[in-house]
């Protein structure tokens, strides 16, 4: 059996005479070679992306100001400039921390951001907001303390490795952030949800970097415990059902789910912990049946919480009949959802141009429903350039999942590139009425901190993780016969 492609570690036992032997002894002789790249050049292509990046940014502020005002002034530079400080000093950074890591990561989520800075502002524009009152400005400096908080993490994290020895601590770690909305005199309910939490003038959501602990802890115990979940059990119509005593850790994950569901009223968050953890599971055992059971579960569990309560009824109700007079005026109806549509459909193809449509009609335009916004004014053809984007990141993700050299690095690396896709299809699916309205916000574009903070994170691990993986040299098959 030859080794696959960018898989086999150095110091694997070759096969006899696969390097010895003369290449026209046989028509399938296999060459083995090792591929290494300098980190420079690694370093010097992200430069390259990074400067495309950047131009991508400035440029599409200064449209917003062309289309909104007519004019360029200083915030041009204010943004523009800002953006691509801090995003230099976290590239000059990483080739001192990281000189391996993947190229592509921080290209893809600096565009992304500055897409995001620039909508925001736009919105500010339509608002009449200027200074700190203005959403951009403070999307600005949680960019700043996000990348910084970010390359933290980079340099403090040298081995991924020892994050699974926490694994228990980060599972305290994730019910303790999930819980701490729940907590009197700090708790918040914003928007009908209690996921915040409110110290002084600052208000956070704690369950965003929850989401990024329980992803290590999922790591760490399925490394250890993916054996008796995926080999042990009995076959029923060809396909092997878990233990009785396996499903534990599925009930407890379901039962989490289903709390967050009740008492947090989050729909977004209990779909998303609750699909991380089944991905990851099913990525660890390779048994169709878990995820068979786990959706089960889940949909049983929400058709339930429909019918027992209020507000996901309401939420069923305004996904299924949005244009129902009764249902577009009550409170928490239909209102956002339709304007939202209106839009999209508004902009068409290529849309309406940044600056010149009215995004700001759409309540929470620059968070839940940016999306929309971005739509509404750079068409579709600028949302498939979007979701391109999120499609090459999560690519990058699990590419450095499957050419990890340890289980545990795998399964994280898989499971954090999961936590961007589900966020990403939960928000764009209930943006188009695919499904239900869940409240999450999308990555990287969407106004808030708690969010910003937690996705700027995960791209650190990210790089961390495909920094190691390449410090390892790799043997390659030439197949040239």
């Amino acid at each position: 059996m030859k080794p696959n492609d960018d898989t086999a570690p150095v110091g694997q036992a070759a096969p006899t005479g696969a390097i010895d032997a003369p290449r026209a002894s046989a028509p399938f002789t296999e060459a083995i070679r090792i591929r290494l790249k300098t980190p420079s050049k690694l370093r010097n292509l992200e430069l390259a992306l990074l400067v495309l990046a950047l131009a991508v940014s400035g440029g599409a502020i200064a449209l917003v100001q062309l289309g909104a005002i007519g004019e360029l002034d200083q915030t041009v530079i204010t943004y523009g400039a800002g953006l691509a400080v801090i995003v230099i000093i976290m590239h000059l950074a990483l080739r001192v921390v990281a000189p391996d890591a993947d190229p592509f990561i921080l290209p893809i989520i600096t565009t992304l951001n500055g897409l995001g800075i620039a909508m925001i502002y736009r919105l500010d524009i339509a608002k009449g907001f200027e200074g700190w009152s203005s959403a951009g400005v403070r999307q600005m400096a949680w960019t700043a303390l996000a990348m910084v908080i970010a390359l933290v993490v980079v340099v403090v994290v040298r081995n991924h490795r020892v994050l699974a020895r926490y694994r228990y601590l980060a599972l305290f770690i994730g019910i303790g952030l999930l819980l701490l909305p729940l907590a009197p005199g700090i708790g918040q309910t914003i928007n009908g949800a209690r996921v915040w939490i409110a110290v002084g003038p600052f208000s956070f959501q704690p369950g965003e970097l929850g989401k990024i602990a329980l992803a290590i802890f999922f790591a760490g115990y399925l490394m250890t415990a993916r054996d008796s979940l995926s080999i042990v059990g009995s076959k029923v119509l060809g396909m092997r059902l878990p233990r009785a005593r396996d499903l534990g850790p599925l009930l407890v994950a379901w039962a989490a789910a289903m709390g967050v569901l009740v008492f947090q009223r989050d729909l977004g968050t209990a779909l998303l912990y609750f699909g991380l953890f089944l991905v990851m599971l099913y990525v660890a055992t390779g048994r169709l049946s878990w995820i068979l059971l786990g959706l089960g579960l889940f949909v049983g569990g929400a058709l339930i919480a429909r019918d027992a309560l209020g507000y996901v009824r309401g939420r069923f109700d305004a996904w299924l009949d949005s244009f129902n007079p009764e249902i577009y005026d009550a409170v928490g109806g239909s209102y956002q959802l339709v304007q939202g549509l209106f839009g999209l459909a508004d902009g068409g193809l290529i849309g309406t141009g940044l600056g010149r449509g009215r995004p700001d009609i759409v309540p929470l335009a620059e968070s839940d429903y940016i999306v929309a916004s971005l739509g509404e004014e750079l068409g579709l053809v600028g949302l498939f350039a979007i979701l391109a984007l999120y499609l090459l990141l999560v690519a990058r993700a699990y590419r450095i999942g499957f050419n990890g050299t340890d289980d545990f690095g795998r399964l994280l690396a898989v499971g954090l590139g999961f936590l961007v896709a589900l966020q990403v299809f939960v928000v764009i699916g209930g943006v188009t009425r695919v499904i239900p309205l869940t409240g999450l916000t999308t990555p990287f574009l969407a106004a808030g901190g708690s969010s910003l903070m937690a996705n700027w994170i995960i791209a650190a691990l990210l790089l961390r993780l495909s920094d190691s993986v390449r410090h390892q040299p790799r043997l390659v098959v030439d197949d040239d016969a």
